[in-house]
């Protein structure tokens, strides 16, 4: 066949690679990968290791593609319209809605903007299809993990209490094992988003960015023991997931549910299909389906299969993260993981998590215990933001409260970004306004003093990036357990001074996460500022295994301080509009929500 360049849907976070399909394998009319070896080909754009990643996902499920339509490449010939019509199939869709039986295969991911447009359905995982090279960055597959990260995982949480206490013998050793050893009812499983910082005083810690109730971090972290293959998706589904299992309040099947991330979302379905022994359904489910492939009858989830069936579901995992509290009821008899209140009360709403942590840090102060977090102001309409912003010294950040993936954040260093920020359109009424993590010269000026990045240890250029480190965690009955951990560096080196070099943004230098929204609604990853904790990258971030048992304990207190509020707000068993509104006074908000 003539040479056309093909995007592989790689699915991760909607990373493409683009190959030369003549030179590198065949193509069949079904639109399915040969089984030509691709290695040692010459890949016409995208690194070697996004085009690993699409082929070693395409090879093992025979996943649909997009085909991309390059201007006048030479050599190149591109399929016409004509030539994809009379294929008898559009092969940029993904699986749809129609009366063939339901594939086995997981879905490559589609944009918000073509979601709206199509009509998904239901696939079936059967046990025995997890494979690691469809749930886990090439890289990753080959990665040695670190021997001091290996070490933390192996420590327990008794021998970090031991350690936490010794380095700080102010804080109370039975309250911190009280707090280790506590049940979720809501949230039993996070991410928490930290940095690694020092004050003007030499004070060094970690502090809590965000914390987020479906984080991503399997695909990104090596295996701790080569023979368990499933590496994290195993522990969170034996920890916070096995509880949902036995405590059903209907009968049906099992699914996960997701709209973006599918290559953590399938994973985590076919480690659950491994675990239970049954199938699992996947479901792609996005904010702006005309058509949703899930619906809700009397609070039950019911999944719809390409023969236009639906069938019940008795529990879900949710990999939801655009607004979920539109698409999922907070009260449901299918158990959800996690549910929808976790999201509202600040696994995706930092203007509740604000609130969390203070309550809980009152909780706390007498034990010497608390989350530590950038001064944080909330409930801020658009025009008090200025006055804000120069009671922190002109440098801040804000936030939209319920984005996420690094999305609704505007950094302002001065009066440019602020006349920026002004002069948009915004969807919701408040927002949040945070001290500033920058360098010294420019971070923000608080009552508390300031924060400023360690950043990582510097490059042969003697260039010195800003990272932030994931902490997943699940918990289980005996408590909570670190389950995995990746950083991310920022795009530009830190600068001393903001005016050393114009070039650089602030975002450049401070913004750190990997997924990047494209213009038509799809998303892409910039892996190549991903750091592993393996042996090759681990030592570039400069720090040891107090840091990480610091950064643990923070994720811990910040998970607790969520499921708290989780609790206030449903505490008799319906959620509380009332004290929500109070709490989070923001009409646009309340009117998304699906009760």
């Amino acid at each position: 066949m003539d040479p056309l360049s093909v995007f592989l849907s790689a699915d991760q976070d909607s990373k493409t690679a683009v190959i030369d399909a003549a030179s590198s394998a065949a193509l069949s009319d079904s639109g399915t990968l040969g089984d030509s070896t691709l290695a040692g080909n010459d890949y016409s754009r995208g690194s070697f290791e996004e085009f690993q990643a699409a082929v070693t996902t395409f090879q093992s499920n025979s996943i649909k593609f997009e085909i991309a339509l390059p201007e006048n490449k030479p050599g190149v010939q591109t399929q016409t319209k004509q030539d994809q019509e009379n294929s008898g199939e559009n092969l940029q869709s993904p699986p749809k809605h129609n009366k063939s039986k339901p594939s086995a295969a997981p879905a490559s991911m589609s944009t918000e903007a073509e979601a709206g447009a199509r009509t998904f359905c239901g696939q079936i995982i059967e046990p025995g299809r997890f494979e690691q090279v469809n749930h886990f960055y090439p890289r990753v597959l080959n990665a040695q993990i670190h021997p001091l990260v290996s070490s933390f995982f192996e420590l327990g949480n008794e021998r970090i209490i031991a350690r936490y206490v010794h380095l700080r013998p102010m804080v109370d050793q039975d309250k911190l094992r009280e707090l280790l050893s506590y049940r979720p009812k809501y949230f039993a499983w996070a991410g928490s988003d930290l940095f690694n910082v020092t004050t003007d005083t030499g004070q060094h810690q970690m502090i809590i960015v965000e914390t987020n109730s479906c984080p991503s971090g399997q695909k990104s972290m090596p295996l701790l023991q080569d023979t368990d293959e499933c590496g994290g998706y195993r522990v969170v589904l034996r920890s916070a997931f096995d509880g949902l299992l036995k405590d059903t309040e209907c009968e049906g099947e099992l699914a996960v549910i997701y709209d973006k991330n599918h290559m953590e979302a399938s994973g985590y379905a076919a480690a659950l299909a491994e675990e239970s022994g049954e199938h699992v359904w996947l479901v792609e489910f996005h904010d702006a389906d005309a058509d949703p492939p899930v619906r809700w009858v009397n609070r039950v989830m019911q999944v719809r299969d390409a023969d236009e069936s639906w069938h019940s579901i008795r529990a879900c995992f949710r990999y939801i993260t655009q607004r979920p509290w539109g698409r999922i009821p907070i009260n449901t008899r299918t158990r959800v993981l996690n549910p929808v209140v976790a999201c509202l009360a600040g696994g995706r709403n930092k203007m509740m998590a604000a609130r969390a942590y203070e309550l809980l840090n009152a909780e706390l102060q007498p034990y010497n215990l608390g989350v530590r977090v950038p001064l944080t102001i909330y409930n801020v309409a658009r025009d008090e933001v200025p006055a804000w912003i120069k009671s922190m010294g002109g440098h801040a950040v804000i936030k939209n409260p319920y984005s996420n993936a690094g999305q609704g954040v505007w950094t302002i260093t001065g009066p440019s970004d602020l006349e920026r920020f002004m002069s948009l359109d915004h969807h919701y009424d408040k927002f949040i306004v945070q001290s500033l993590v920058g360098n010294a010269s420019w971070s923000s000026t608080t009552q508390d003093g300031c924060f400023y990045h360690v950043g990582t240890v510097p490059n042969k250029n003697n260039n010195i990036f800003v990272s932030d480190l994931r902490m997943m965690i699940a918990a289980a009955g005996d408590g909570f357990c670190p389950v995995s951990i990746y950083a991310r560096r920022a795009r530009n080196p830190l600068v001393r001074r903001l005016e050393d070099d114009p070039k650089y943004t602030s975002w450049g230098m401070l913004g750190t996460n990997l997924s990047v929204k494209n213009q038509d609604g799809s998303w892409s990853t910039e892996s190549q500022r991903l750091v592993l904790m393996d042996r090759k990258d681990f030592n570039q971030l400069g720090i040891g295994i107090d840091d990480l048992i610091d950064g643990y304990i923070q994720t811990v207190l910040s998970v607790i301080a969520i499921d708290k509020m989780c609790q206030r707000l449903v505490g008799n068993g319906k959620f509380d509009c009332d004290l929500f509104r109070a709490l989070n006074p923001d009409e646009a908000l309340i009117r998304e929500i699906q009760l």
